[in-house]
């Protein structure tokens, strides 16, 4: 049994253990000393709600990014509720693969925020405080996109991280931008006087749709008038490889964060203008590892295969989403009946960049050659 266990924790270090690592430690990734590489431009995949669980990232990690967030996690609800740490935050040693782990947490004041990173700040490589949610309900409670609005507030949470914890806590904001650019400004100088390592500015306001296009104008200009030695994200409408180095080029920022583009192609970063096979087996692989909830791994699928090549029909695509599917083991089924998923440790695992379909009427393109 001893010899099964070593195996395991050699060859596939995602496995859940039967006893703790409590001997090893996670080998920590200086994110701020990524982003301010001169060389290069630091290719970033934002937190989603919901979706940027370990599976998610995992799978992205196999990529060419270089930072990975978790979802945004509740502050005041991690530190009082032991059903929300073990929901809301989950990884392991190898968890995003010596890319950069970044945990963004909702909050609004500073005694929430400090006591969340001491719970947290071994697991992790760095934070962010979310300045830039629009929801509603996260509004009201004055967390999100409202705390631009409050700038005092804001400031002050990074001020006193940083009093704690000086460098051996790395701190990020992520704000959206005001009708009066000047008035972003202005905050991102408070937060640089407070010692925030770096922001990432989502070129929209707090009440601008997505179907907006993101202002590119804007995270130019705030980041024109801040001090150099201050790293810019920019945020906003990237959706392929092509649009990282013209986001950074147009807005003179040290890099680029995907989240929708990422959500439909993992590999996008890659260079991918479609989502390889190899990275739909590698998220069904780590969700069955992890454990994640079905109906999570079930809109990923969706997602990616979506914009996958050949892309399935809008008919297959939709038995994704029947009713009937109600458990992991129904959406393994429903991949084994129209494509050849392998398995972890099978020849060819994790290869294929094509989707590999078993049934010819899976997919339009090989249906038009079938009628042909």
């Amino acid at each position: 049994m001893n010899e099964i266990i070593e195996q395991i924790k050699d060859n596939e270090p995602c496995r859940i253990l039967p006893y703790e690592q409590t001997y090893k430690t996670r080998t920590k990734v200086n994110v701020l000393k990524m982003i301010q590489d001169p060389t290069k431009i630091t290719k970033i995949v934002g937190p989603m709600v919901r979706y940027s669980k370990s599976s998610f990232r995992d799978t992205c990690a196999h990529f060419d990014c270089d930072i990975i967030y978790t979802p945004m996690i509740l502050a005041r609800e991690f530190i009082r509720n032991d059903m929300a740490r073990i929901s809301e935050f989950s990884t392991n040693l190898e968890n995003t693969k010596n890319k950069g782990l970044i945990v963004q947490l909702g909050v609004n004041n500073k005694e929430d925020l400090i006591r969340t990173i001491e719970l947290l700040k071994d697991y992790c490589d760095a934070f962010g405080i979310n300045s830039g949610c629009p929801i509603k309900q996260q509004n009201d409670e004055m967390i999100g996109a409202q705390l631009i609005y409050n700038p005092e507030g804001l400031i002050d949470m990074v001020r006193a991280v940083k009093a704690k914890y000086k460098e051996e806590v790395q701190l990020e904001v992520k704000i959206r931008i005001h009708d009066n650019w000047d008035q972003t400004v202005e905050l991102c100088k408070g937060l640089h006087d407070a010692n925030v390592d770096w922001i990432t500015i989502h070129g929209r306001g707090k009440t601008t749709r997505s179907s907006q296009p993101c202002n590119f104008e804007a995270i130019k200009y705030i980041r024109s008038k801040l001090p150099m030695d201050l790293p810019i994200v920019a945020n906003g409408d990237c959706f392929d490889l092509n649009d990282v180095e013209k986001i950074a080029n147009r807005c003179g920022v040290q890099g680029v964060m995907a989240v929708r583009g990422m959500l439909d192609n993992p590999a996008m970063f890659s260079g991918y203008s479609y989502t390889p096979w190899k990275a739909i087996e590698l998220i069904v692989h780590y969700s069955i590892e992890y454990g994640l909830h079905f109906a999570l791994l079930q809109h990923h699928l969706h997602c990616m295969l979506g914009n996958s090549s050949p892309k399935p029909t809008s008919a297959i695509l939709k038995k994704l989403m029947d009713t009937n599917i109600k458990s992991t083991f129904d959406i393994i089924d429903y991949l084994d009946t129209y494509f050849d998923l392998k398995r972890y440790g099978e020849s060819g695992f994790a290869e294929r960049d094509e989707v590999p379909y078993i049934v010819a009427e899976a997919t339009n393109f090989k249906l038009e050659v079938s009628n042909q």
